[in-house]
């Protein structure tokens, strides 16, 4: 008898990815990544990571923070971690502010967000105490779409309470809300409002048909999208929402605005996702109805658009999701995909004005960080420049809890620095709560890149 027909059984060993394979394609058993059956198996993500710590080092909070341990531990290491009996998800997960540029600097495309977004979930789901502050807090903040639409009814008196020095000192002491920023002030009349007002969908219909013959177009073209405008859009700044509609309509598409709740971003943040999964299924069944038929969606915030297109699908299993994600874009992204706009701006002008240009964490991870810089380098009377590639430090609620505001502050001072060096005195960007910190920081006005785009074409 051979040795090998002496030798004892021995167990199946797991295949190894060949060269040039990745091992996400390599067999593996089965294992539950946070002690729950239904859970996401991440096992690939985290054997990909050979820490590197690439991510670490991109990490804005890490930057300022000593006591946060990056992306890596809350990624991978703590996925490791989480698989001995007993263990717990560490709390500074709490710390990472989503800005998912971890995401981007990995080379091993570990899925550092979705781990880091599953593990906050869990912190939430069974260690907070639910009768905390903090957890109140945070679930007041990640909720912000009903708080704002509360305040709408009674905007003026909302406006006034919100930023009153007493009241903001009270919801310090009493919430963790930082009383060192003002609050953004909620519209008289909320985009949807405006919608409604003017007609809905049967008047986009009608003006885009009237922009298509003006423009020589097809009159029955099938040229048509489906607006995300999102909470703040809709509750504070609707003059981003009426110039996403205006330029739309004056290259011929037809709007429609459906049912829809909050993309889900600030509850992913401060692992919600209960509450996030909730906001999706509408979204998506409202969305995927619109795909269905031919529409596009369209997002006026990248926060949103990145929402719909990356983390939906890693983390929540709806039908026509998989749809919904192929066919959301960014606003300008869908404009510079599918009309000529260089040549479009380079035919017109505005009166004379620089901007400060920031672009946002969540632009960067879709590949969208230069497009206003070279989309608006071509129009006439307009200067652009680039404030630099660091974090703006506000992360959406991040910078609006009293505990991690220094911290915020301190992520954005390269910001603020690079703005106060460029020419203008006007900042720009897509992000609705960069914004916020850009103003916060500098004092100057913000636009987004579509009021612009409105002003040089409508």
């Amino acid at each position: 008898m051979s040795d090998a027909e002496n030798s004892p059984p021995t167990e199946p060993t797991e295949r190894r990815a060949q060269p040039g394979e990745s091992s996400f394609d390599s067999a593996f058993e089965p294992v539950s990544v946070f002690g729950d059956e239904s859970t996401m198996d991440l096992r690939p993500g985290a054997d990909n990571c050979y820490k590197c710590s690439v991510c670490d080092t991109t990490c804005p909070v890490a930057a300022v923070d000593d006591d946060f341990p990056g992306p890596k531990f809350q990624g991978p290491e703590q996925w490791r971690l989480k698989r001995k009996e007993g263990s717990e998800i560490d709390d500074s997960i709490m710390s990472c502010s989503n800005c998912m540029r971890c995401d981007d600097a990995c080379p091993s495309s570990v899925p550092l967000s979705q781990m880091h977004n599953t593990a906050r979930g869990e912190y939430v789901d069974e260690q907070m105490d639910t009768l905390s502050i903090e957890y109140l807090r945070n679930r007041i903040l990640a909720n912000y779409r009903t708080s704002a639409w509360i305040a709408s009814k009674v905007p003026r008196i909302a406006n006034f309470a919100m930023n009153f020095g007493p009241g903001r000192w009270l919801m310090e002491k009493a919430m963790g809300v930082t009383n060192e920023r003002e609050f953004p002030a909620f519209a008289t009349q909320t985009f949807r409002a405006w919608w409604g007002e003017r007609g809905g969908a049967d008047a986009s219909r009608q003006n885009a048909r009237e922009a298509r013959e003006r423009r020589g177009d097809p009159v029955d073209a099938e040229k048509k999208v489906a607006y995300f405008h999102g909470c703040y859009s809709n509750y504070n700044t609707p003059e981003v929402a009426k110039a996403l509609v205006r330029v739309f309509e004056s290259f011929g598409y037809e709007i429609v605005a459906p049912e829809q709740r909050c993309s889900g971003t600030p509850m992913f943040a401060n692992g919600m996702l209960a509450d996030a999964e909730r906001a999706a299924e509408v979204n998506v069944s409202s969305f995927s109805d619109l795909v269905e038929q031919g529409y596009d969606a369209v997002a006026s915030c990248t926060s949103c658009s990145m929402a719909i297109k990356q983390e939906y699908p890693e983390l929540f299993d709806i039908d026509g999701i998989d749809d919904v994600a192929a066919n959301t874009f960014e606003a300008l992204e869908y404009l510079r995909i599918q009309e000529d706009l260089e040549a479009e701006i380079a035919e017109a002008s505005v009166d004379e004005q620089s901007f400060a240009y920031h672009a946002p964490c969540h632009a960067r991870n879709q590949g969208l960080d230069r497009q206003a810089l070279e989309l608006f380098r071509g129009l006439d009377g307009v200067a652009v420049e680039d404030v630099g590639d660091s974090c703006s430090g506000i992360s959406g609620t991040y910078g609006w809890k009293a505990e991690k505001y220094e911290t915020s502050m301190k992520i954005g001072e390269d910001m603020f620095e690079h703005m106060h060096d460029a020419a203008g005195d006007v900042g720009m960007t897509e992000c609705p709560t960069c914004a916020m910190q850009m103003e916060h920081g500098t004092g100057y006005e913000i636009k987004h890149p579509l009021q612009l785009l409105e002003e040089a074409l409508c």
